[in-house]
This record gives structure tokens, sequence and C-alpha cells, in this order.
């Protein structure tokens, strides 16, 4: 099953298309071997209070919700083999692309809202404005 996750507080696309890990295998896996997330994509662990990049090629991006979806902390590009914080209070953590949460400006107290649905292009991040202009590095 996909979902999108949206920035409620800030009214902005995080990603369009995100993946669930929810069983203890893969949320084990996670995104071992991969490149890191790409533009647009994201993977929901769930439960999951803290991350570690061990076995990652690239920094990554993590934001930890509580279970209302209210970001209680955030690790802005955590570099690869690295361990990540643990947030009280956290129910899942949802790992992104490097530079999203500055680019979507997330922060802790944002409510994040996770939507069933085919995958979106986050070329149209937001009505009123394209911070894709901005860019994301690339790994």
């Amino acid at each position: 099953m996909l979902m999108r996750v949206i920035n409620r507080t800030r009214g902005i696309l995080l990603a369009g298309k995100v993946r669930i890990a929810h069983t203890f295998l893969s949320r084990l896996k996670g995104l071992l071997g991969a490149s890191g997330p790409a533009e647009g994509e994201g993977l929901w662990i769930v439960p999951c209070r803290g991350v570690h990049t061990f076995g990652m090629r690239c920094p990554i991006d993590v934001a930890f919700l509580d279970a209302g979806g209210v970001v209680v902390g955030v690790l802005s590009r955590l570099p690869p083999s690295r361990v990540g914080g643990f947030f009280r209070g956290a129910r899942g953590a949802l790992e992104l692309r490097a530079g999203t949460l500055a680019v979507t400006g997330t922060a802790p107290g944002d409510r994040l809202e996770f939507e069933v649905g085919p995958p979106l292009d986050t070329a149209n991040r937001r009505l009123l404005h394209c911070p894709l202009a901005l860019g994301l590095p690339e790994c």
C-alpha cells in the first residue's frame, strides 16, 4: 500500500509516494543498502522511536511523529553509519530524502497527515509556490 504525506500545518506535500514498514522484517530492512529515498518518496516506519543509518549510502531526513501525527523530533541530513536520537512520545519515523524537511519547513509541532492513494508528483508540493525550485541535493 502506498501513501502520501502532507504537512497540514504548512499546507505542503512532503512525499507523494510513501511505503510502510510495519512488520519486524520490513522495519529491520528499512532503507538498508538503498541510496536513500528518491525525490518525493519516503518510508514510514511504525512503531519506531529511533533510527540508524548503518548500511545506507546517503544521508536522510527523519521526522518522528506521535500518535496524533504531530512532529515530536527531526533529524536533518543524518549521515550514513550513524545512530539517530530516540524521541520520547514518538509512534513512528518518516524517512525522507535529505533536504526535504528544510525545503518544506517541517519542524517539531507541525501536524502531518497520511493519505492512502495513488502516488502524487512533488513538483506541485504547494499551490502557492514550488519549493522544488530550490532543488534537493543529489546523493
